[in-house]
């Protein structure tokens, strides 16, 4: 497969196309925003519409923020489906509803083309290392097609099932990530209130059963009281949102993801709302009246 589009160029988008350009693909862009410079450089090819991207492409990538964005980028005035045709592929590598993607993958199908979402875990470094986890939902065959894509960005790409169970594995993976943060922050704020060094606190767990990647980097972010964002705590509401949403539906208690809600939602109320996720901590450390030492 040759001829990739990527429709939606931030963060996370412009990194990973950035690997497939590097990869020798043809790569047809779009975006909302001007197209970075040192995408074009390597050879990509700005497109004025997502209708031209799906014209051209044999699969288009999008990686927006969330489901109203994807809906306009497939169904709007020059979306991709006014350009898709037979036998092509549409992958949705943002994270959205489960339950509006498997009706966009019924559309898309009805048009001749597979659909695939395939939401992804790791950030902007994941995305950089092009060591992202991605979790894709949709049928097989398309899956085959495009795992030698995935892994010019990935390195832990899994078939999950039908379309739209890779979006329900990305929620079930933003409450592990939500309640783990909300975990290490009350760990590490416990300690800190105690008079212990939070920082070799942290140290010696790493070596425990408490370890944790997030205990490692954002236990980390907690003591050098560094909040800028790597995943922005807007975004993880929204995850979290999509959580509690499901749950609903599907008449089913989640406790602990409300309440790490809820956490989120003090810190927006303190103008944080861009603030890295890690930053949970800072809403603890408001109810406690004590901040963590700074390392």
């Amino acid at each position: 497969m040759t001829n990739i589009g990527f429709i939606g160029l931030g963060t996370m988008g412009r990194l990973m196309a950035g690997h497939l350009l590097a990869a020798g693909h043809r790569v047809l862009l779009h975006d909302v925003a001007p197209i970075a410079p040192e995408l074009m450089s390597a050879g990509g090819i700005a497109c004025t519409s997502a209708s031209k991207v799906a014209e051209q492409a044999d699969a288009v990538i999008i990686m927006v923020p969330d489901t109203p964005h994807v809906e306009a980028v497939l169904f709007g005035k020059e979306g991709v489906a006014s350009g898709i045709s037979k036998g092509k592929i549409v992958v949705d590598m943002s994270s959205i509803s489960p339950l509006a993607t498997k009706e966009f993958a019924k559309k898309i199908e009805a048009l001749g083309a597979d659909y695939l979402d395939a939401p992804v875990s790791g950030g902007e470094v994941g995305a950089k290392a092009a060591s992202l986890t991605i979790m894709v939902g949709g049928p097989e065959r398309a899956f085959g097609t495009m795992k030698p894509i995935f892994d010019k960005m990935g390195k832990n790409v899994t078939h999950v099932g039908a379309n739209g169970d890779g979006q329900t594995t990305k929620v079930a993976n933003q409450i592990i990530v939500a309640l783990t943060i909300e975990a290490v922050s009350e760990a590490l704020l416990f300690a800190s209130k105690a008079g212990a060094n939070p920082a070799l606190v942290r140290k010696a767990l790493m070596g425990g059963f408490a370890s944790s990647r997030i205990l490692e980097v954002h236990g980390e972010r907690m003591v050098k009281r560094n909040f800028d964002p790597g995943f922005r705590i807007e975004l993880h509401q929204k995850d979290l949102n999509l959580a509690l949403e499901g749950a609903r539906a599907l008449g089913l208690s989640l406790p602990s993801t409300a309440v790490a809600q809820q956490l989120f939602s003090s810190c927006t109320a303190h103008g944080g709302k861009a603030w890295d996720h890690s930053a949970m901590v800072r809403a603890l450390e408001l109810m406690a009246g004590h901040e963590i030492a700074r390392a």
